[in-house]
């Protein structure tokens, strides 16, 4: 079996649940949001590198590039 392939099922939830909480009006829960985005980058980079998918390699690091941004922009 494959295991890097299963990378995208935990990568797509915590993706999820990332934007989730990005949308409170709370500090702790944005930051929260903003660190499990950044999980999700490195999930999806890792599994787009296992499959060759360079779209999606290109796609994450430039989310991982606009959540850093984000991340200081709210301190």
């Amino acid at each position: 079996m494959d295991y890097f392939n299963l990378l995208q099922w935990p990568a797509m939830v915590i993706n999820i649940l990332s934007v989730w909480l990005l949308t409170y009006q709370a500090r702790r829960m944005r930051q929260a949001g903003f660190l499990l985005s950044l999980l999700s980058n490195v999930l999806w980079i890792i599994w787009g590198w296992h499959v060759q998918a360079l779209a999606i390699l290109g796609l994450q690091f430039a989310l991982a590039t606009i959540n850093i941004r984000g991340v200081r922009k709210t301190d």
